[in-house]
């Protein structure tokens, strides 16, 4: 029997944009891997096998994988009392079953959550956001986590990543390959050919802004309904506040090793002041979530 929906504010608007997202990107992947078929006729077995397995393996381990890659390990209520603690109150007050817990040992205050499901979902801090929130700033950044696993926008967003990646794989390969090096004239077989590199690079652009746009609409969302489950979205301020200031404070090297995680982050990481992340960031700007959050605070104060 399935489970009551959570006591998270519903949001039909990231429903529509996560629905929107895998139409496209699945159209998208359809066609891409369609042309392929029609190029190379003899090695469509070969293509589909190759296609469908690493999709497989996509959506089964990449949350392993995004886990292990920025160091989380699950801990214990004994290990870990305050983020265990927390956590139980979230899920009592959403009506969710408790996530796994993990810890990532790093200075970078950060968090983050991963799982295709509730069963399968885990709920990560990292020891330099522990050491620096207060228990309330605490709560609502765990309670914005919380709100990605139970709108499943985790899952979304994991799939709708991996689309956009094997468009850049193929991209590459076509580049680097010579996939035209055969073709001749007005073959139309060469044509076609010529094309895949051209295909699979719109492919990659038009996926990679859809999931941009979704993320920063999913990061508002979160922040939104985490603070009407908690009922203090000031407490989500101050945490936003204060690990967005902490970020600069941070050596160089560990930012860059947070970077490529940026999409899962509570807060960004950027190595550099200015950079290309920074206007294609994952997130909406510190300056959005926090007037958003100061609309919300006035709103329950004044009913």
């Amino acid at each position: 029997m399935a489970r009551t929906r959570s006591r998270y504010a519903p949001d039909r608007g990231l429903t529509t944009r996560m629905v929107s997202t895998m139409f496209f990107i699945g159209l998208l992947y359809v066609v891409l891997v369609g042309v392929l078929l029609a190029v190379l006729r003899g090695a469509w077995p070969v293509i589909l096998v190759v296609a469908g397995g690493l999709f497989i393996a996509q959506f089964w381990f990449s949350d392993r994988i995004a886990a292990y890659g920025m160091g989380a390990r699950e801990v214990t209520p004994q290990e870990a009392p305050e983020l265990h603690g927390a956590i139980d109150r979230i899920c009592a007050l959403a009506d969710m079953p408790k996530p796994r817990v993990a810890v990532a040992q790093s200075d970078v205050p950060n968090a983050f959550a991963t799982g295709r499901s509730e069963k399968t979902a885990l709920v990560c801090a990292t020891t330099g956001l522990l050491r620096r929130l207060e228990p309330e700033e605490l709560e609502g950044v765990l309670a914005h986590e919380m709100s990605h696993v139970a709108h499943r926008d985790v899952a979304v967003m994991t799939i709708a990543s991996f689309l956009g990646v094997l468009a850049g794989i193929i991209t590459r390969v076509a580049l680097w390959g010579g996939f035209a090096r055969n073709s001749r004239g007005n073959d139309p077989a060469g044509i076609i050919i010529m094309l895949i590199p051209l295909i699979s690079a719109v492919v990659y652009a038009l996926s990679f802004l859809l999931t941009r746009l979704l993320s920063r609409y999913r990061e508002l969302s979160a922040d939104r309904t985490a603070a009407l489950l908690t009922g203090r979205p000031s407490a989500l301020a101050s945490a936003l506040t204060k690990v967005s200031g902490q970020m600069a404070r941070i050596p160089t090297e560990d930012l860059r090793k947070a970077e490529p995680y940026n999409a899962f982050y509570f807060v960004p990481a950027f190595a550099a002041k200015e950079s290309l992340g920074r206007l294609l960031s994952s997130h909406p700007t510190l300056e959005q979530r926090l007037d958003q959050l100061a609309r919300i605070s006035a709103g329950l104060s004044h009913p």
